[in-house]
């Protein structure tokens, strides 16, 4: 089996870097014929390999192909920031640091194989190493957003009872103010330039730790990555992801057709390290072809930075948020020139057919949208070559049979609106999660009939062309930002003041929508200040809940209700709650 993997790889790998011509001679293998494969393992109709590990399986084989010098001279990674500084990774570099880092995690961090660790890192090169070093120590990674509060992360090391937290020096001290309740917790291990009490320190290891490592030999179905994704009710879902080889197969088309990439590219994703579109779009993607992965670490999102970052560097596929590109076409990018710039990619929300045009305006570029979540990746996009409808996800990325469903999982007719589901009977895609982890309850209820339903309501015309209509539940989607009502609820009724609460989404012209709450105050709150009210409330939510979770400026009082508005001052409103909860208003 391992034999088969060793010549399968660089085949596939063959098919993304060239039409004429093979890494390994005579070893030819179009496209459709990958295709042919993945459908059949599909089917049940081929065994699926045993083993895969993406480290030694793409990583190491990409690293042999630039030694040998047969692969392009662009490096594997290319990181910078606002103050100049500036990271470069040949493959083989890349391999070097890798091992060496899993070596830190197996000796003085004490992990050992099926391990999960937690990294809650902002866009620094070590999030990137740490990755890879997890993929090779057989350690199961649970990447989370810089923005995690001491709650957050509590509740993260309590469900997953990982045994190892990675973080910054700026969030240690929120990590240490909920270690006594963390009692599966062995190591604590930092990044960053100064030491601190009871951590170890990841730059400091990595000097003295050898660059010997033996990759271990995971099985497909092993879990590899972790994600917390936000429910309608309860805190959030652990999403189980696998080291599987059919990630591959997928990827091999997945890329091709929808990032257009080959081993020439530079392709810079903004995502937030805690999505996981950071996985896939500046991980496997890239790296499977041999692109070079490019990072500009900001603090904060800037129009002016992101359009001086595509004129000054060499980038070809630029991935980001349509919030991102809402921002963007109002800055006015025509004034720039991307000379580079060949392939635009978007995901995460609805992209507005006015920014499309405008983009393609502005840059003469069209924006290839896809459409996906946490627990399937991608399975609606605009693929290169495809006719672009603005508005539209695209049609079904193979292998995914993707329909409208009606309530009870029967396909609706073309034009009708339903939910949006894959078919996982009578086989379950390969690419899709396994399970949400600890919740069997949850992850049944998932699927209606034979298909997985995604949550989210759209349409299908006539040439298979798939239509969002919005949320079946009441996830918010800000800017990409996925928020279950629950967690902000959750946080408002710790405060005195907060009777009852109600959250909701409410339109927002750049972010798409924007969170709102219906607040019942305490009779003794009700003769407050609003502004310092609001104000206080704010300050509340943003130390329990991660701060992209809140969006409120100005005030409106119902009753004993205040509504929070994102854009503008103190009005009037009437209630106007709805069915969730009645005598309740608010709005962020």
């Amino acid at each position: 089996m391992r034999t088969f993997i060793k010549s399968w790889i660089p085949q596939c790998l063959w098919i993304l870097r060239s039409s004429s011509r093979s890494f390994h001679g005579n070893n030819r293998l179009r496209t459709s014929q990958i295709i042919s494969y993945y459908e059949s393992i599909n089917q049940c109709k081929k065994e699926l390999p045993e083993y895969f590990n993406f480290a030694s399986d793409v990583l190491d084989e990409w690293a042999r192909l630039e030694k040998d010098g047969r692969k392009p001279a662009n490096p594997a990674f290319w990181w910078v920031n606002d103050e100049g500084q500036e990271v470069k990774w040949s493959f083989e570099e890349l391999g070097s640091l890798s091992r060496k880092a899993a070596n830190v995690l197996s000796g003085a961090c004490g992990l050992q194989r099926g391990d999960r660790v937690i990294a809650v890192l902002p866009r620094v090169p070590e999030w990137w190493l740490l990755n890879v070093a997890c993929m090779r120590a057989g350690i199961v990674l649970i990447p989370g957003t810089s923005q995690l509060t001491a709650k957050d992360i509590s509740y993260r090391l309590q469900a997953s009872k990982a045994k190892c937290i990675i973080t910054s020096d700026t969030l240690a001290p929120a990590v240490e103010s909920v270690l006594p309740g963390s009692q599966f917790l062995k190591s604590k291990l930092i990044v960053g330039q100064g030491s601190r009490d009871g951590w170890l320190n990841l730059k400091e290891l990595l000097e003295v730790a050898s660059a010997d490592h033996q990759c271990v030999k995971t099985r497909s179905q092993d879990p590899m990555l972790i994600y917390f994704t936000s429910g309608t009710t309860g805190f959030p879902k652990m999403v189980d992801l696998p080291h599987s080889l059919q990630h591959l197969f997928y990827l091999c088309f997945f890329i091709r057709y929808w990032m257009n990439l080959t081993p020439s590219d530079i392709m810079w994703n903004t995502s937030d390290t805690g999505w996981v579109k950071a996985a896939w779009s500046s991980v496997f993607a890239p790296w499977i072809c041999g692109s070079c992965v490019f990072v500009h670490h900001m603090p904060q999102f800037k129009s002016e930075v992101i359009a001086e970052t595509l004129s000054r560097y060499p980038i070809t596929t630029f991935c980001t948020a349509p919030t991102a590109f809402r921002m963007l076409v109002q800055h006015d990018v025509s004034r720039y020139k991307f000379p580079s710039l060949k392939h635009c990619v978007t995901g995460g929300e609805a992209l507005n057919p006015e920014v499309l045009a405008k983009w393609k305006i502005q840059t003469g570029l069209d924006i290839h949208e896809g459409y996906g979540q946490t627990e399937t990746v991608t399975i609606c996009a605009n693929m290169k070559g495809m006719k672009i409808k603005p508005g539209s996800l695209g049609r079904a990325v193979p292998p995914y049979d993707v329909q409208i469903v009606d309530e009870q999982g029967a396909v609706v007719p073309a034009g009708e609106e339903g939910t949006i589901g894959v078919r996982v009977q009578p086989t379950r895609p390969f690419c899709m999660f396994s399970q949400y982890l600890d919740n069997p309850e949850k992850t049944a209820a998932s699927v209606r009939g034979d298909f997985y339903l995604t949550g989210d309501r759209g349409t299908m015309d006539e040439e298979g062309y798939v239509w969002f209509v919005g949320r079946a539940d009441d996830i918010i989607n800000s800017a990409g930002y996925r928020i279950g009502p629950f967690e902000v609820e959750s946080a408002l009724v710790q405060h005195p003041a907060v009777s009852d609460v109600a959250v909701v989404s409410s339109p927002d012209p750049v972010r798409g929508e924007v969170v709102k709450a219906f607040i019942v105050l305490a009779p003794a709150f009700v003769s407050h200040d609003p502004e310092k009210l609001i104000h206080e409330l704010q300050q509340h939510v943003k130390k329990v809940t991660a701060p992209y979770k809140l969006c409120g400026i100005g005030t409106i009082f119902c009753h004993q209700c205040i509504h929070f508005q994102k854009k503008g001052n103190a009005s009037n409103s009437k209630c106007g709650m709805g069915e969730r909860k009645t005598h309740v208003h608010t709005e962020f």
